[in-house]
C-alpha cells in the first residue's frame, strides 16, 4: 500500500512547527493535549460541565477532521505514554500517574488504541466514560440490568460490551494468545513485539492468526508502511478483538442464546426487581438484612403506587400478608415491621399519590387497587373520602366508593360529615354509598342534605329518602314545595304519595292557598293534590269542597281548573266525607264543575262496590 501523504496545509490540527519536526506527530501532540484536557474537566466539574463539553467538541472536531483525510488513527500504548511513528505523541507531567489515560488503559492490557473513520460523538462519549469507569445510561442498561451493574469491570469489558466498529484495540493477552507464547507477557517485551511500528502489532495479530488456520487465511485488513503513520486502508468494520478467544458451540446452541438473551431484554424489570426481593424474603437468614429488606418493601410500595402498578402491588401484598407462613421463624420486631408496611399504606402521600396517577391517566386500569384500598385500615376512611372527592373519573370514584362500602359501614362518621360538603358529584357519591348500605340510621343524615344547594343533590336524597324511611311524618317534605326547582318539588310531591307519610292540612295550607299556587304547571298542581290526598285525607275534604262551590270574577278559569282538578281527586278519595262534598259540588257547582261532580261520583260508587267483595273475602 501507497504511504498516506502528510496533512494537508491549513488543517486545523497542523501547528507552526520547526523545521525537521513531522507535522502529522505535532498535530496529534496537540489533538492529545485536547483529550487530556476534556478529561480532566469531565473528572473535575462532571461531563455536563461546559468547559468540559468545550474541550470535548473541540477534540472530536479536530479528530474526525483528521479522519476525513485518513481512516485511521493507531496509537502505541506503553506504560505512561502513546507512541505514534515511534514517537511520543502524549506523556503527562512528572507525577500525574493517576491522571494518566496512557497508564489507565495499559494498566487494564490495551497495547493498541485504534480510531476509525466515521467515528460518532455518542462513540466518542462512550469510550471516555467507559475509560475512567463511568459508563452512560445506555451503556448499563445494553451491559447487564440496573441492580447487576458491576462498578469493577475494566476498560475492555466496557467497550466490548459496546462492540464499536469506529474504536478498535489490540490487548497483551490477544497478543499472547496469538503470538504462541507463555502467559508471561513480560516473553513479548523480551522478544522486541513492544518496540515495533504502531501498525506492526494487528499486522502481528493477522499473520499469526493466518499461520495458525491457512485455509481461512486472507489479506490483512492493516497494511504496514514504512515508519509508521496514519494508514488509509483499515477496514471500518472491524469489530472489537479482545479476548477473542472463547467457547465454540453450534448453530442450535447459539440460537438457543440468542433467545435467552431476548426473553431476559423483554423482561419486566420491575417485576424481575420484586422476585429477586421476594426470593431473598425467603431464604435470608440475617436478622439484620431481613430487617433492611422490609425497610426495601417499604420503598418498594411506595415506586408501585407512585407509577399505579396495582397487579404487582397486589402480588406483593398479598405476598407479605402470607409471609408469616413464608417465613415462620420471624421476630417480633420483624412481625412489627411486616405489621407497619399494611398501617403505612393509606399514608398521606400515597392517597395523593394514587388520585394524583388516576387523575393524570383517567383511562388507567384499577385492576388491583381495590385489593391495595382494602387493605387499609379504619383511620384510612377520612383519607379516601377525601380521594374520592378529588378524583375526575367515574370509573376512579367507583372503585374506591367499593372499598368505602366495606371500611365505612360501621364506621361512618367521616362518610356523615362530609354530606356537608359543596361539591355535588362528591355528595351524590355519598348519597349512593349510604343507599347501597340501606340502612334507616342514615335517614336523618340524608334528610339534611334536602337543603343543598345542587338540585340533583336534593333530587337524590329525596329519592334516598324515599327508600331509608317511606312512612312517617311528611312535613319537612312538605317544605320542599318552596324550593325554587321544579323537578325537586315534583319528586318530592311523588315521594308523598307513593308511601305512608302524614302531614295535616294546616302543613300543606299556605302553599296551596296562596295565590301564587295558580301560577303553578298543571302538573305540579296535581302531583300536589294528590301527595295531598295521601297524607291528609279527609282534612284536605273541606278545603275542594271550597274549590267546588267557589264563585269568583278574578282568576276565574285558574279556579275553575283547580275545581275540576278538585273534583277527580275526591273521586279517588272516595271517602264518605269525599262523597257528600261532591253531591254538593253537583248541586251547586257550574256546569263544568257539575259535569265534573258526577264523573267523581261515578267513579266513587265504582271504588265503593270494589271495596265490598274485597272486604267480605278478607
Amino acid at each position: 500500500m501507497e504511504p498516506t501523504a502528510p496533512l494537508e496545509e491549513g488543517a486545523p490540527l497542523v501547528p507552526f512547527v520547526k523545521a525537521g519536526v513531522d507535522p502529522e506527530v505535532a498535530a496529534i501532540k496537540l489533538l492529545l493535549k485536547l483529550l487530556d484536557k476534556a478529561a480532566k474537566s469531565a473528572r473535575t466539574y462532571g461531563t455536563t460541565n461546559p468547559v468540559a463539553q468545550r474541550f470535548f467538541q473541540q477534540f472530536y472536531d479536530d479528530l474526525t477532521s483528521l479522519l476525513a483525510t485518513h481512516n485511521r488513527l493507531p496509537l502505541l500504548v506503553q506504560r505512561n505514554q502513546l507512541l505514534f511513528k515511534d514517537e511520543v505523541v502524549y506523556q503527562p507531567e512528572r507525577d500525574a500517574t493517576g491522571d494518566s489515560f496512557a497508564f489507565k488503559m495499559y494498566s487494564d492490557g490495551i497495547r493498541e488504541l485504534s480510531f476509525h473513520q466515521g467515528l460518532t460523538q455518542e462513540d466518542l462519549a462512550y469510550f471516555l466514560d467507559a475509560l475512567w469507569g463511568t459508563p452512560t445510561d445506555e451503556a448499563r442498561s445494553a451491559e447487564q440490568p440496573a441492580d447487576e451493574e458491576k462498578d469493577d469491570d475494566d476498560i475492555v469489558t466496557r467497550l466490548w460490551a459496546k462492540n464499536l466498529d469506529t474504536i478498535t484495540l489490540v490487548t497483551a493477552e490477544e497478543l499472547v494468545r496469538s503470538s504462541g507464547f507463555g502467559p508471561d507477557e513480560l516473553e513479548l517485551q523480551t522478544q522486541g513485539y513492544m518496540s515495533m511500528s504502531v501498525t506492526s502489532l494487528r499486522e502481528l495479530l493477522d499473520r499469526e492468526r493466518a499461520a495458525a488456520a491457512p485455509e481461512q487465511a486472507g489479506p490483512p485488513e492493516t497494511a504496514a508502511r514504512p515508519g509508521g503513520g496514519i494508514t488509509g486502508g483499515a477496514s471500518r468494520n472491524r469489530r472489537f478483538q479482545a479476548n477473542v478467544v472463547g467457547y465454540d458451540v453450534s448453530q442450535e446452541e447459539h440460537d438457543a442464546l440468542l433467545q435467552e438473551i431476548q426473553r431476559e431484554t423483554e423482561r419486566n424489570a420491575t417485576a424481575y426487581i420484586l422476585d429477586i426481593l421476594t426470593a431473598v424474603l425467603a431464604s435470608e437468614p440475617s436478622p439484620v438484612l431481613l430487617s433492611k429488606l422490609f425497610d426495601v418493601w417499604d420503598n418498594v410500595l411506595d415506586v408501585l403506587i407512585r407509577g399505579g402498578h396495582w397487579t404487582q402491588i397486589e402480588t406483593v401484598l398479598t405476598l407479605l400478608q402470607d409471609a408469616d407462613a413464608v417465613r415462620p421463624d420471624l421476630s417480633d420486631t420483624h412481625k412489627q415491621q411486616l405489621a407497619g408496611l399494611f398501617e403505612g399504606l393509606s399514608r398521606p402521600e400515597r392517597l395523593k399519590a394514587i388520585g394524583l396517577h388516576l387523575n393524570h391517566a383517567l383511562h388507567a386500569k384499577t385492576e388491583g387497587l381495590l385489593t391495595l384500598l382494602l387493605m387499609m385500615k379504619q383511620d384510612s376512611i377520612p383519607g379516601l373520602c377525601s380521594l374520592l372527592a378529588n378524583l375526575d373519573g367515574p370509573s376512579h370514584q367507583a372503585v374506591v366508593m367499593e372499598a368505602l362500602q366495606t371500611l365505612a359501614r360501621d364506621h361512618s362518621d367521616a362518610i356523615v360529615r362530609s354530606l356537608t360538603d359543596k361539591r355535588p358529584t362528591y355528595v351524590r357519591n355519598l348519597l349512593t354509598l349510604i343507599s347501597r348500605w340501606n340502612d334507616a340510621r342514615f335517614a336523618d343524615s340524608v334528610e339534611k342534605t334536602l337543603r343543598h344547594p345542587e338540585s340533583t343533590v336534593r333530587r337524590e336524597a329525596l329519592r334516598i329518602l324515599a327508600a331509608l324511611r317511606p312512612s312517617g311524618n311528611g312535613t319537612k317534605l312538605v317544605g320542599l314545595l318552596s324550593d325554587s326547582d321544579e323537578t325537586v318539588r315534583l319528586t318530592a310531591m311523588k315521594v308523598l304519595s307513593g308511601g305512608q307519610y302524614s302531614a295535616g292540612f294546616t302543613t300543606w295550607a299556605p302553599f296551596v292557598t296562596g295565590d301564587d299556587f295558580h301560577d303553578r304547571s298543571p302538573a305540579e298542581k296535581r302531583a300536589i293534590y294528590l301527595a295531598l290526598k295521601q297524607t291528609a285525607a279527609d282534612e284536605a275534604v273541606p278545603y275542594w269542597q271550597g274549590l267546588l262551590t267557589e264563585w269568583s270574577w278574578t282568576n276565574r278559569k285558574k279556579k275553575e281548573e283547580l275545581a275540576l282538578l278538585a273534583a277527580d281527586i275526591l273521586g279517588k278519595l272516595a271517602t264518605p266525607a269525599a262523597v257528600a262534598a261532591l253531591e254538593i259540588g253537583q248541586k251547586k257547582g257550574g256546569a263544568a264543575v257539575r259535569q265534573a261532580c258526577t264523573a267523581a261520583l261515578s267513579m266513587a260508587n265504582r271504588q265503593h262496590r270494589q271495596s265490598i267483595p274485597s272486604a267480605a273475602n278478607s
